[in-house]
């Protein structure tokens, strides 16, 4: 899988840089509640290589495992030099608050969340990968 991958990332359709590496990735593993799947998720991006668009629909969509949403709010991630959907951004990151959260009753969707910048995996290629050891 291209998480595991060091280097940068590039745009697949233009090989433009987007100024993301390995170290900007949440560990795998993390539950994040608008998924993960066949996508890389950063707690960080370079904005100045990425253009970003609100996207705001009315309809029924599955939020989590036991809720359906209506309102779906979330930005498009394009690539800035050729335009091509990347992903999107999300508000389902860790709490931006350290402590207890409302009532003391730990983190919850009152409480403000950082951002997780969800990159698809098909949009995206890696460059400089690690060179592979010599066999012996």
């Amino acid at each position: 899988m291209a998480s595991s991958a060091a280097g940068t990332y590039r745009c697949r359709e233009c090989g433009a840089d987007l100024n993301l590496t390995a170290a900007q990735l949440y560990p795998e593993g993390v539950y994040f509640e608008a998924g993960n799947k066949g996508t890389l998720s950063f707690s960080w991006v370079d904005e100045s290589r990425l253009r970003f668009a609100p996207e705001d629909k009315i309809r029924p969509f599955f939020e989590t495992l036991n809720y359906w949403g209506i309102q779906r709010k979330r930005t498009r991630i394009s690539c800035d030099a050729c335009g091509r959907l990347l992903g999107y951004v999300y508000d389902d990151g860790p709490p931006a608050m350290e402590g207890t959260g409302q009532f003391g009753m730990g983190p919850s969707q009152v409480i403000p969340r950082r951002p997780r910048y969800r990159i698809k995996i098909k949009a995206v290629t890696v460059a400089n990968p690690p060179a592979a050891a010599p066999y012996r």
